[in-house]
């Protein structure tokens, strides 16, 4: 019998998370006995001074098979990079099914390449909309929905999102969120980030902070105004800010400072989580997070005007405060009274995803 060849594709680093489980189910199936194999790549997308061996040894899985190294440059220029160094490694390394996870650009740019040379392209976390065009990874996820094969949703809403633009329901799969298998699998393995001693923290005395996106950290005086809300609203409690170093440099040129503020490096996957789990609340402009937030019943905070991820409002612990500096105190005077929603639970973020993906996988072989 053939080997059934899957090439899967990461380009970020929350990818990784996200296909971690993924390689572990086919190489579950392979030992079973399976017909399968599975080639990783990883493009380069965002270069990460975490993403050493200690990253893979932490989410343990091997280190990728090729590294396409398209770091850098504009939205352009990168997704030109990534068609051009991924459809050479397919024509070497020809594969059955090309997966492509999540929504950053590598995942559109291996797609197209993949459906150009009549590959088939499975999308994990397929469907999943802000319905906001100005997000890079909106058009990334339209673009990746519009020329797919087969979609791994995470929630019924996406199915709906995919039926309603002609997707067949023989090509939907709804099998939950493999963040939330690496994040479940991992748990036990959360350990205190040095910051943890060096600031004295303890469970609940602290907020984490991450903010990334352009319209929030590009603005300087929208940047400013936030963090000074937060500052101003959060009591005697630390704020944890983990920060790109960008960020940072703004952050400093604007003189935003404070005794309770420690801004931090990005912290390993372990380290990070660490600090989640034991916060009183995090507030982010992060989808993943929220998600994370949600199942580990933290409350959170997203400073956005719109989430691809309405779950993690209805079921979970998030709630979408918008992007007015002013609207963040009520959303804290909430948090400090008590009255914060406890998770339940979602559909299928039960940790069984992957293996339910590569079930759906080795049924496809069939076809």
């Amino acid at each position: 019998m053939m080997t059934y060849k899957i090439t899967i594709i990461a380009g970020a680093r929350p990818n990784f998370m996200k296909i971690a489980p993924i390689i572990h189910a086919i190489q579950a199936a392979k030992d079973r006995g399976e017909s399968l194999d599975y080639r990783l790549v990883h493009t380069g997308q965002h270069y990460d001074q975490n993403m050493s061996g200690s990253f893979f040894e932490q989410l343990n899985i091997p280190e990728p098979h090729v590294n396409l190294e398209c770091s850098g440059g504009t939205q352009a220029e990168q997704t030109a990079a990534i068609l051009v160094n991924f459809e050479k490694e397919l024509m070497v390394n020809p594969a059955d099914l090309v997966v492509v996870v999540g929504d950053v650009t590598s995942t559109m740019a291996c797609a197209l390449v993949a459906q150009k040379l009549h590959t088939k392209v499975a999308h994990v976390e397929a469907g999943i909309r802000s319905d906001d065009w100005t997000m890079p990874e909106e058009i990334n996820r339209l673009v990746t929905d519009s020329i797919s094969n087969y979609f791994f949703t995470t929630s019924e809403l996406a199915n709906e999102n995919l039926l309603k633009t002609g997707v067949e329901d023989n090509q939907i799969f709804y099998v939950g969120n493999t963040m939330i298998d690496t994040l479940l699998k991992q748990k036990p393995n959360f350990r205190p980030p040095a910051v943890w001693n060096h600031l004295g923290l303890k469970p609940k005395s602290y907020i984490v902070m991450t903010l990334h996106r352009p319209a929030n950290v590009d603005e300087e005086s929208q940047l400013k105004a936030m963090v000074d809300e937060i500052i101003a609203n959060t009591k005697e409690l630390s704020l944890v800010f983990p920060v790109h170093p960008r960020t940072a440099k703004i952050l400093e040129r604007l003189n935003v400072s404070h005794p309770r503020l420690h801004m931090v490096d990005p912290l390993p996957y372990l380290e990070f989580n660490y600090l989640v789990e034991n916060a009183k609340a995090v507030i982010t402009d992060s989808g993943g997070i929220t998600e994370e937030t949600s199942v580990m019943n933290v409350p959170c905070m997203t400073l956005r005007d719109n989430t691809e991820r309405p779950e993690t409002i209805t079921l979970g612990t998030n709630e979408l405060v918008g992007t007015n500096p002013e609207a963040i105190k009520p959303y804290l005077d909430k948090l400090f009274n008590g009255d914060w929603k406890q998770y339940k639970t979602i559909p299928l973020w039960d940790g069984k995803t992957a293996e339910r993906i590569v079930t759906h996988i080795l049924s496809l072989t069939e076809r």
